[in-house]
């Protein structure tokens, strides 16, 4: 079989490997604050925020999201090509940018080495968010967004074949931003999207 693959000038296609997650010693200093209760009495008081990565012709790109509980609106994302302590921020940055809460949120997060640095120590601090972190190992603590995850490849992104970076950029943008964010239903949510469950229940 190789012989004849060489005599026509073909080549397997090798499949990326599944990147592996850094993690740090347990943390000392953010116990689990959401202990599995993933429902909230209103918007902007807990967040969820995780890593997940999207295969490329190019390579692996990486996006992180910052997920409201009260609603399951994506409120801050950010994507790049490398899994660093700056693509959380990023993802944060937005969620504060664009929510500007009123109040103490919490943000629960893995124990990933990007969610255990002290860039994101100090961001949290200086934008009042108190942190909390899932178990070690433990992909339930934080639910919500490994379900969203789930999702975007189920009804996004199987079966696709990105051949750039930013053409994976472009999809998964329309994926948050047109359909989930502003479409999607979710029965957890009264057969509602994120968007149109925020209009219907919180007063302004």
């Amino acid at each position: 079989m190789a012989k004849l693959m060489k005599m026509h000038g073909i080549k397997a296609h090798g499949r990326y490997r599944k990147p592996r997650y850094r993690y740090t010693r347990p943390s000392l200093v953010t116990p689990n604050r959401l202990c599995q209760e993933f429902t909230t009495a209103g918007p902007d008081r807990v967040w969820v925020t995780d890593i997940t990565y999207i295969a490329t012709s190019e390579g692996w790109l990486y996006l992180a999201v910052v997920i409201d509980l009260y609603s399951r609106r994506v409120v801050g994302w950010a994507m790049s090509s490398t899994m660093t302590t700056d693509l959380v921020l990023t993802a944060l940055l937005g969620a504060v940018w664009r929510r500007r809460p009123k109040q103490k949120v919490v943000i629960h997060s893995d124990q990933g080495s990007q969610f255990n640095s002290d860039a994101w120590f100090r961001f949290c601090r200086d934008h009042n968010i108190k942190g909390s972190m899932s178990r070690r190992g433990n992909c339930y603590d934080n639910a919500v967004a490994e379900s969203f995850f789930s999702s975007l490849k189920k009804e996004r992104i199987r079966n696709k074949v990105y051949l750039t970076k930013e053409q994976a950029r472009a999809d998964i943008f329309d994926y948050i931003e047109v359909f989930y964010n502003r479409k999607r239903r979710h029965s957890k949510l009264g057969l509602m999207s994120p968007a149109d469950y925020e209009q219907a229940t919180v007063s302004i």
